[in-house]
């Protein structure tokens, strides 16, 4: 199976006894999470044993290994699902190409079959204009020609979505995972985490949704199913949940702590206001974290998923994005919307992962010449 990661060992660095202790203290106000206390902390799959009042202070970043995602040319099967999976986008699109002249109406109906994918007026403008300067340059007559230079177009505009996922810089890094309800958080979480745990990297899960006990379940069958810990409190404060999980991140020496949060809608203010509560109180319990905000979008939801990056960056800075149900949709365009606002507004929120189905090789690596390829081909 495809693996999204790697690690780069450095070379030994000797331990440093003058290290400060680890005495973590939850903020004011907020009900504290002791994590080695089985009644208020569930831990899951072979947690430790109780630990001491004073901890050790974790490693230097210096001597963290460094997890990469593994740059792959050939991943089995992931193409030809992919493929399938925008079908419904680029069967409107690859209709358009089926006649024999380059003509006006042939970008008309281009232009048509964009917007029905949920390209996006603006978006949709730029990339009939790039086609048009290549088709002319390249001195296209077949509508064939056309059809593979769009194909460039489009990867080339989306190539600014395209990021290595990377963790290790430092330990534990940091995730904090955001979304609106049903998007797909957990299962994406719990995908995330199988490939981690299988790359050897150490794992800590924050179940911050503490409000719908599903979530908790739900999250704590992911971390059974991939032997990892889990940190949970039903009905707790989702902010001290967190600061709590990276404390005992910290303390356990794990490479990785990801933190669900309850899904939510842009306009409930009252529950954004509670995310970057989250945000800041995980600052608190480490300098600089979270080292990565991610959002899960459904791709079936067109330019709703572009409203929802806005506000969810306008509110947390996000670091990277995640879209999922790719499969059977027909507003696959929208990743070209969402590249086309960054551009206009100068921010650069990469896609890491897609997703076209519930199976865990059905998360993979945004790749921009491979989304294309399968959208037109």
């Amino acid at each position: 199976m495809f693996s999204f990661f790697r690690k780069k060992v450095p070379a030994a660095t000797a331990p440093n006894p003058s290290a400060a202790p680890l005495e973590p203290s939850p903020p004011a106000a907020s009900t504290p999470l002791t994590v080695a206390a089985p009644t208020t902390s569930t831990p899951v799959a072979a947690s430790p044993a109780a630990l001491p009042e004073t901890v050790p202070a974790p490693p230097p970043a210096a001597a963290s290994a460094r997890v990469e995602p593994v740059a792959s040319t050939a991943r089995p099967g992931w193409f030809s699902r992919l493929k399938q999976g925008l079908s419904r986008t680029g069967t409107g699109i690859a209709q358009v190409f089926t006649g024999t002249r380059i003509d006006d109406a042939l970008y008309e109906e281009l232009e048509a079959a964009l917007l029905m994918a949920d390209t996006g007026v603006k978006a949709s403008a730029a990339l009939l204009d790039d086609l048009k300067r290549r088709v002319k340059a390249a001195k296209a007559t077949d509508p064939a020609q056309v059809k593979a230079l769009l194909a460039d177009v489009v990867a080339d505009w989306l190539t600014p979505l395209q990021r290595p996922f990377e963790i290790g810089a430092t330990t534990p890094t940091v995730i904090m995972v955001a979304g609106v309800n049903g998007a797909g958080k957990t299962t994406t979480i719990g995908k995330l985490t199988r490939h981690l745990a299988e790359a050897d990297c150490k794992v800590l899960l924050a179940a911050a949704d503490t409000f719908r006990a599903a979530a908790r379940e739900q999250l704590g069958v992911w971390a059974d199913r991939n032997q990892v810990e889990i940190v949970a409190q039903e009905g707790g404060d989702p902010a001290a949940v967190s600061f709590d999980a990276v404390n005992a991140g910290r303390a356990r020496g794990c490479d990785v702590v990801i933190a669900d949060t309850a899904g939510r809608l842009p306009t409930q203010l009252h529950l954004m206001d509670e995310l970057k509560k989250i945000r800041r109180v995980i600052g608190k319990a480490m300098e600089d974290a979270p080292h990565e905000v991610l959002l899960v979008v459904d791709g079936n939801t067109g330019q709703n998923a572009l409203a929802q990056v806005q506000a969810f960056d306008a509110a947390l800075q996000l670091t990277g994005l995640v879209v999922t149900k790719l499969d059977g949709t027909a507003k696959g365009g929208v990743l070209a919307s969402i590249a086309a606002w960054q551009k206009e507004v100068g921010r650069a929120v990469p896609v890491y992962f897609i997703g076209v189905g519930e199976q865990l090789e059905d998360l993979q690596p945004f790749n921009a010449r491979e989304f294309a390829q399968a959208l037109l081909g």
